[in-house]
């Protein structure tokens, strides 16, 4: 009996003691327990150089390049045969030489035997002429007193109509003969330069053979590519009477070389190119090898930059170009609460200097932001950094790190 009260009192005083200390824990365990406070990091100061905004105007420069062509180069052929009895010394590759020079002379003998044949041949041709004019006119009188028939009559007109032809073609071939003579001096149709030189002293030629290649050389020409949005500021010259454009032209293949060359755009080609899409205008400078001028040389086949002088934008803003971010944005900051603000542009023209932009959403006065923001919260107050302050940075070592 008494231990099966044990037992009983075993079964209930277990369960209630397990009750009782899990109760308890809860109490315990339950009491929240006091937070530590933790003061909030100061927020991160946006510091940045910054360059005020300005209405006003732009003058665009458009910047291209090309290759320096002769406008007029020609390839020199003989027009009758014999042998080079004559060369002229500026006849030779890179000698200069003007218009109407001797560049050199073929055998001319045979042609001037040719000219006395020719004018013996037309005195000959002018007696028969007069011979058969002083016939005709006896057969007319004769005919007119019945004392010639007029088959006769007609036989005398017929003798002096073939003498008058024998007169002109003998008059023509005198000129064939003087022509050729004139065409055995080689002469220069303009002031130039030589390129080749195909012949020597004493040479036999033919009618065709190739004597050399010259150019002129009182301008030269290049030929420019301007893209397609460009062609908006720009009036080029379309007509004759339209009014040729500035450029200036200066040396692409040494950067060091500070020579200068000024020129006109005179005309523009018809087309568009089928592959860039891009038209080409033809520029023209005077003098390329300063034969009438001091400066530099500007040689055929030299590559080039140019800067065209364009239209004058008006009522614009022009932006610092390392100030535009990503997809057009730049960071704007108010002139008065130095409140930073982000702004979308639409550029009305760009080059590797500025940004020009007619936006309304921008304030004249306001800044833009010349350092790269890591940081940039919108409505973020902005610490300007000053001009002295940007100087003293300058002064130090570099670390790679940004400006914050």
């Amino acid at each position: 009996m008494k231990q099966r009260f044990a037992a009983l009192l075993v079964r209930l005083i277990l369960p209630a003691c397990i009750l009782a200390g899990g109760w308890y824990g809860f109490r315990h365990l339950s009491i929240p327990m006091e937070e530590e406070f933790v003061e909030p990091p100061e927020p991160t100061q946006v510091r940045s150089r910054v360059q005020p905004l300005e209405i006003g105007s732009y003058q665009v420069h458009i910047e291209t390049n090309g290759l320096v062509s002769p406008h007029n180069q020609v390839t020199l052929s003989a027009e009758v045969t014999g042998r080079v009895v004559t060369i002229n010394p500026e006849f030779e590759v890179g000698r200069f030489f003007s218009s109407g020079d001797v560049l050199l002379r073929i055998d001319d003998r045979d042609y001037k035997t040719a000219i006395r044949i020719a004018e013996q041949e037309v005195r000959r041709s002018a007696a028969a002429f007069d011979l058969a004019t002083t016939a005709k006119k006896r057969m007319e009188q004769l005919a007119a007193q019945n004392g010639a028939s007029l088959a006769e009559l007609e036989a005398t007109r017929s003798v002096l109509l073939q003498a008058e032809n024998d007169v002109e073609v003998a008059k023509a071939n005198l000129d064939q003969a003087e022509r050729d003579l004139e065409r055995t001096d080689i002469v220069a149709p303009f002031s130039g330069r030589v390129v080749t030189k195909s012949i020597g002293l004493g040479e036999l030629i033919t009618a065709g053979t190739t004597l050399g290649d010259i150019f002129a050389v009182d301008y030269a020409e290049v030929r420019l590519p301007v893209a397609t949005r460009e062609l908006r500021f720009l009036r080029l010259p379309e007509r004759e009477s339209d009014r040729p454009l500035d450029v200036t032209l200066r040396d692409a293949l040494n950067p060091d070389n500070e020579a200068e060359w000024s020129g006109q755009i005179v005309r523009t080609e018809g087309a568009l190119d089928p592959n860039s899409l891009e038209l080409f205008v033809i520029a023209r400078v005077p003098d390329p090898f300063a034969l009438h001028r001091d400066g530099p040389v500007l040689r055929i086949g030299q590559p080039v930059s140019a800067t065209v002088r364009g239209e004058k934008l008006e009522n614009v803003i022009s932006i610092p170009r390392g100030s535009v971010r990503s997809l057009n944005q730049v960071h704007l900051i108010d002139a008065e609460t130095k409140m930073l603000r982000t702004q979308n542009i639409d550029p009305l023209w760009s080059d590797e200097n500025y940004v020009i932009v007619r936006d309304t959403n921008i304030r004249p006065g306001d800044y833009v932001a010349t350092t790269m923001l890591v940081y940039a919260p919108e409505g973020a107050i902005v610490e300007i950094i000053s001009a002295l302050e940007t100087e003293a940075l300058v002064g130090q070592p570099v670390d790679g790190s940004q400006t914050p």
